[in-house]
C-alpha cells in the first residue's frame, strides 16, 4: 500500500493513493478485500447476490444486530423492512420535529450561556440519544446507560465497565436484555411509541417475532445514535475549516440542506461497510472468491474525482450530489429521513442561537475508534453569540 498510511483523523490521500494504484486490493494479513472507487463500491453495496450483508453473520442473544435488517439479505431483508415501514413511517418522523427542535434549543441555549462547550459532549451527542429514547418510549434516566452502550459497541472498547459483568464481554448482551424486557412490557402495556407500533405492525398476517424486534431496536439505538452525532459534528468541523462556506451558510440558512448533503459527501460518518462475496465476481480487475470479506470504502467513494468534480473541495450547493454516505440498494438506510431531520434543526437552531461556532484553534482532536464510523470523541469550540 505504498508509503501511504491511513490516518484516522484524515483518510482522505491515502484513499486517493488506493483509487488510483490498487482499487480493489487484497490484504493478505487480515484476510480481506478492500474497495474503494465509486462504482466498484456502489456494485457491492447493492449487490446482494454476489456481496452478502448475511453471510458469516450469526444470530444469537448476545447478538441482536446479527439478526437486524442491517444483516440480513432479500427476502428476509425485504420483509422484515415491509414490517418496520409500517410504524417507522415518514410521517411519524416529521411529527418529531418539534419535539427535536425544542431539545435543541434547550441545548444550545446553554451553550450560549457559557460561550464555548464539548459540541459532542454538550450538543451533537445528547441530541440523537434523547430523540430515539423518546421515540422508542425509553425512561429519561436511562439515555446515560443508551449511550455509554452505543459507544462501547461502535468503539469495540468497554472502558470503565467491570471486567467481571457481561456487559464488558459484549454490549449488546447488555442493550438485549433491557429491550427484552421493554418489549415484555408494552406487550401488555403499549402506548405511544414506535416500540408499541412495531409489535402490532403486521404484513401479510405475520408480524416481526421478538428476537427481530429486539434487533432492530438495538440497531436504532446504535446507527441512529453514533451517526447522527458524528454528522452534526463533522458539519461544524467542516464549516469551521471553509470560512466562505460558513459564512454563506450562516447569511442563508435554507442552504443548510444541501451543506448536509455535502457533509455526507466529505466527511461521511459511516466510511465503510462489510459485506460478504457469496459467488466469484469480478471487481477491478481482480477475482473476489465465494467466502471473501469484502470491506467497500464508503468514504474512498465520496471522494473519487471520476464522479465528483473537486471532489477534494467542501462545496455546500454541490449540484447533483450523488453521495453514497447512507449506503446504497436495498440497504439505503432505513434512518436516513430522521437523521437529516435531526441534523437540519440542530444545525439551524445553533446558528439561530449561538451564532458562529468555530472549533479552538488549541483543540487536540481524538478520532473515534474503528474503520466504520469517522468523527472525533471530543470537539473544543467557542461561539460567538448573536
Amino acid at each position: 500500500m505504498d508509503n501511504v498510511t491511513r490516518d484516522p483523523l484524515d483518510p482522505f490521500p491515502w484513499y486517493e493513493v488506493m483509487r488510483s494504484q490498487q482499487p480493489v486490493f487484497y490484504d493478505e494479513q487480515n484476510g480481506i478485500w478492500h474497495v474503494f472507487r465509486y462504482g466498484d463500491v456502489k456494485k457491492v453495496l447493492s449487490d446482494y447476490n454476489s456481496f452478502s450483508s448475511s453471510a458469516g453473520r450469526v444470530e444469537s442473544s448476545s447478538n441482536p444486530i446479527g439478526a437486524s435488517i442491517i444483516s440480513t439479505d432479500p427476502p428476509r431483508h425485504t420483509h422484515l423492512r415491509s414490517l418496520v415501514n409500517k410504524a417507522f413511517t415518514p410521517r411519524r418522523v416529521q411529527e418529531l420535529a418539534p419535539r427535536i427542535r425544542a431539545i435543541a434549543e434547550e441545548l444550545a441555549e446553554k451553550i450560549v450561556e457559557d460561550g464555548e462547550c464539548d459540541l459532542v459532549e454538550d450538543y451533537s451527542g445528547p441530541l440523537p440519544v434523547i430523540v430515539i429514547a423518546e421515540l422508542l418510549g425509553i425512561p429519561a434516566e436511562d439515555r446515560k446507560k443508551f449511550k455509554k452502550w452505543s459507544d462501547d459497541l461502535i468503539s469495540g472498547t468497554s472502558e470503565g465497565m467491570d471486567e467481571t459483568s457481561e456487559e464488558y464481554f459484549n454490549p449488546q448482551v447488555a442493550m438485549a436484555n433491557y429491550f427484552s424486557e421493554v418489549i415484555r412490557v408494552k406487550r401488555g402495556n403499549p402506548g405511544n411509541d414506535l416500540i408499541s407500533s412495531l409489535l402490532e405492525a403486521e404484513v401479510d398476517g405475520e408480524k416481526l417475532s421478538g428476537f427481530d424486534l429486539l434487533g432492530f431496536c438495538v440497531l436504532l439505538l446504535v446507527a441512529g445514535n453514533e451517526t447522527t452525532t458524528n454528522l452534526i459534528t463533522n458539519a461544524i468541523l467542516a464549516l469551521s475549516n471553509n470560512e466562505e462556506q460558513y459564512r454563506r451558510t450562516i447569511q442563508d440558512p435554507s442552504l443548510i440542506p444541501g451543506m448536509l448533503e455535502e457533509v455526507l459527501r466529505f466527511r461521511s460518518p459511516v466510511q465503510s461497510m462489510f459485506r460478504t462475496c457469496v459467488r466469484n465476481t469480478e471487481l477491478g480487475g481482480k477475482t473476489i472468491h465465494r467466502g471473501d470479506p469484502v470491506l467497500a470504502w464508503i468514504g474512498s467513494a465520496n471522494h473519487d474525482h471520476e464522479e465528483f468534480a473537486k471532489a477534494d473541495e467542501f462545496l455546500i450547493d454541490r449540484t447533483p450530489n450523488r453521495h453514497i454516505a447512507f449506503g446504497e440498494g436495498v440497504h439505503f438506510c432505513l434512518g436516513a429521513p430522521l437523521a437529516r431531520l435531526e441534523a437540519r434543526i440542530a444545525l439551524e437552531t445553533l446558528i439561530w442561537k449561538a451564532g458562529k461556532v468555530m472549533v479552538k484553534k488549541d483543540a487536540k482532536l481524538e478520532p473515534l475508534s474503528g474503520v466504520i464510523v469517522y468523527g472525533v470523541k471530543h470537539l473544543p469550540v467557542t461561539v460567538s453569540g448573536k
